[in-house]
């Protein structure tokens, strides 16, 4: 077991250990029910932060159809900054869209802040923000506060970019990792691993036949189209640092329940499975920046899977697995079906398994 003494890259990684930092740190300090929800938006209501419960003096009980905002913040680090399907500013504002939209609300403003490094470039610097600017008009959002900082030569690697989101969400939308139910059906809305593999195949300058790009994208409206046809949908979670893994294994955990997945329904472009049996990496367990998990009951999963399939960004979704009654005494696991009709335990990531990949 790595020293806890210090911050390690693994901290970072979307698997055990940044598990273990988040709950050992930030929650024993922070903690209020909004945050410890452990999704990737905080849903809370226009009350202020007594109506969160966090204080012995909360005040009135909040009505429950009081307005409420979904509200994210995401930093991204990723080296290079420029890579095959996109760029740091793209990234930073997809990221983002899509942690609050997970919560099933509308997104509506972004903050966003930089760390710029002096010496840094100013043309690629442009070029980022006109990124943003263009993927902020096709997710719809405005972004409309931000902030800049800089650093000496040697402080920042180029530039880091901090965003948040705010979102509104309907009355009696109230979605969560918590909300999974045995028989359910989890979907994903395309291929895995390609921002993972896209980042690693730029860093390192490896060439494969058939270029791997970044699936960096917002996917706010498809989002939409899910809970417009599958009104009883469970859950949202894009499966970024960590991959596929480390999303189910947070909803078993969670819902107190069992998944499985079946290995051949899982989409994988053929140049990012190759790529993973190269350098030995579980394609499960690579990010991603531009797919969505659903969970929604079994009687809304072909409703859900044709929304997704025709939105922008879900052309590839499939229905790859089902959630499982937990038996007594029992921990929450993530089982995968393999071609070979035998079953191996999906675990969230140890250490780090790609360094900076957002």
């Amino acid at each position: 077991m790595a020293s806890t003494d210090t911050v390690l890259l693994g901290h970072g990684s979307g698997g055990q250990m940044m598990k273990r930092l988040i709950d050992d740190v930030f929650l024993e300090e922070f903690g209020n029910p909004a945050l410890c929800a452990g999704n990737d938006a905080g849903v809370a209501p226009l009350g202020g932060f007594g109506a969160l419960g966090a204080t012995a003096d909360a005040g009135a009980p909040v009505p429950p159809n009081a307005p409420r905002i979904a509200l994210s913040t995401d930093s991204f680090v990723v080296t290079p900054q420029f890579f095959p399907g996109g760029n740091i500013g793209r990234l930073a504002v997809c990221g983002t869209v899509n942690d609050v939209a997970t919560s099933g609300a509308a997104v509506r403003y972004l903050s966003c802040g930089f760390i710029l490094e002096e010496g840094y470039p100013m043309d690629k610097l442009r070029e980022i923000c006109r990124t943003m600017a263009a993927t902020a008009r096709e997710a719809g959002v405005a972004i409309i506060t931000g902030d800049t900082k800089v650093v000496e030569r040697g402080g920042a690697d180029g530039v880091y970019i901090n965003t948040a989101g705010v979102g509104e969400l309907a009355p009696g939308v109230s979605l969560s990792g918590a909300n999974c139910r045995p028989g359910d059906k989890v979907l994903v809305s395309g291929t895995l691993g390609d921002h993972g593999i896209a980042i690693m195949s730029q860093r390192e300058g490896l060439a494969f036949s058939t270029p791997v790009e970044s699936d960096a994208a917002p996917l706010n409206h498809l989002i939409a189209a899910v809970m417009e046809a599958a009104p009883h949908v469970r859950c949202f979670r894009d499966p970024t640092r960590g991959g596929l893994a480390s999303t189910l294994n947070e909803f078993a955990a969670a819902s107190r329940v069992r998944i499985e997945v079946d290995e051949e329904a899982v989409p994988v472009k053929p140049a990012v499975r190759g790529a993973c049996e190269m350098l030995g990496y579980d394609v499960l367990q690579v990010a991603n920046e531009g797919k969505m998990v659903a969970v929604v009951p079994a009687d809304e999963a072909a409703a859900a899977l044709e929304a997704m399939q025709g939105a922008p960004y879900g052309a590839d979704a499939a229905i790859i697995g089902e959630v499982l009654e937990l038996p007594e005494g029992a921990d929450p696991t993530v089982r995968v079906r393999t071609a070979w009709g035998s079953s191996r335990i999906l675990d969230m990531l140890v250490g780090e398994q790609l360094p900076r990949i957002c």
